[in-house]
């Protein structure tokens, strides 16, 4: 059985995944790879994938909480109680983070993804009477109270929802014209 992560092995890991995930939330470019390569002569002989499933740990603590994740690191459960204690702490103290994290979604929805065929983001019909798929158990949540600000909340849906009407009417201007509805 492999030795268990120490402290300081634990809060390079934290350290390293905040800083992809802050990048991230700033649409700035990162090579997971390359931080991998980084941060494993901090560790104690730990092999790429260990940290791979030691950043999934750390996706699957900040779902559990509420907060952003790496989209790439898939939540993966059972981890480490030393490694949800040091996300835990470091939370409040990452204010580059929570300021990335703000800024993501402040953001106006000002443009609408440029599609060649408008039509392409036709999707199937859902099946119905499937049980839906789980991906992870989620634990129990906690008692945290969350203050949340609803006016910033309710501009960034109304932002959202008029990017997606003009989605849609380019969507059916496009459909009717190649009906021949014009």
């Amino acid at each position: 059985m492999p030795e268990a992560w120490s402290r300081e092995e634990v809060e390079a890991t934290v350290t390293d995944y905040f800083d992809m995930l802050t990048r991230e939330l700033r649409d700035e470019p990162y090579v997971k790879k390359d931080h991998n390569r980084r941060l494993q002569p901090l560790l104690n002989n730990r092999s790429a994938g260990a940290i791979e499933k030691k950043h999934q740990n750390i996706s699957s603590i900040l779902i559990s909480e509420g907060q952003p994740y790496i989209r790439g690191y898939q939540p993966l459960g059972n981890y480490q109680s030393l490694l949800r204690d040091v996300v835990i702490e470091r939370l409040p103290t990452e204010t580059d983070l929570q300021l990335a994290a703000i800024e993501s979604v402040s953001r106006n929805v000002t443009q609408l993804p440029m599609l060649a065929d408008p039509l392409k983001i036709l999707v199937p019909k859902p099946v119905v009477n499937q049980p839906p798929v789980k991906l992870y158990d989620r634990p129990a949540p906690r008692n945290a109270i969350r203050v949340r600000n609803y006016l910033e909340i309710e501009a960034r849906n109304q932002s959202l929802g008029g990017a997606g009407e003009e989605l849609i009417l380019k969507f059916e201007h496009e459909r009717l014209w190649k009906e021949g509805k014009r």
